[in-house]
């Protein structure tokens, strides 16, 4: 029996319905914090809002090939903001959110999300500066950098606390191991893509 690909919807790789920032009039904001968990939607105009006020994660750009270099810049008992600063040599790996949704607004360069296919190459979507877009607890994904100098904004809720890292062993067995939030997210050894 052959099975035809399907074609990838939204739920599947969130980055193919990526938001134009900058076009996004969001309803929550550092300042108009609501006091509750947000929700997908709200994660998306809250890291739009950050990533169009440079003056809240400028000072704290900076770029390493070795270690990626990040930066918390609001956390509370509903959400989780941060900034990363990326080069083609960083990576995350695959890795999910635990119960945490997301919303990753790339300021700077480009990042590459990539999706996990079974039996098919990772599905890689490139997110330019300038773009929004957002997940469930449910996503697995892995970042990388495209460019040199890229930037980007990231607003979980709730807050991460711990996160799953995943990696696919040469004969096609899928590991998960729990990590500290405070943990880099970098490749298993025995990830391959």
């Amino acid at each position: 029996m052959t099975t035809t690909p399907q074609p990838v919807n939204s739920a599947e790789a969130p980055a193919r319905d990526a938001e134009l920032w900058r076009e996004v009039r969001p309803s929550v904001t550092l300042d108009s914090l609501p006091g509750r968990d947000l929700d997908k939607r709200e994660l998306l105009d809250l890291a739009s809002a950050i990533a169009a006020d440079p003056g809240l994660w400028h000072e704290h750009v900076a770029f390493d090939d070795d270690k990626r270099h990040y930066v918390s810049l609001h956390r509370d008992a509903h959400v989780d903001v941060w900034v990363l600063c990326w080069t083609p040599q960083n990576d995350t790996g695959w890795h999910d959110h635990d119960i945490s949704s997301g919303a990753v607004a790339v300021a700077e360069g480009t990042l590459v999300e990539h999706n996990l296919a079974v039996g098919a190459p990772s599905l890689a979507t490139d997110v330019p500066a300038g773009q929004v877009f957002s997940f469930g607890p449910d996503h697995i994904h892995r970042l990388t950098g495209r460019d040199a100098g890229s930037v980007s904004v990231h607003a979980y809720s709730p807050p991460l606390w711990r996160m799953g890292q995943y990696a696919v062993s040469s004969t096609g067995i899928l590991r998960r191991t729990s990590v500290s939030y405070a943990d880099e997210l970098r490749p298993l050894d025995d990830m391959v893509d």
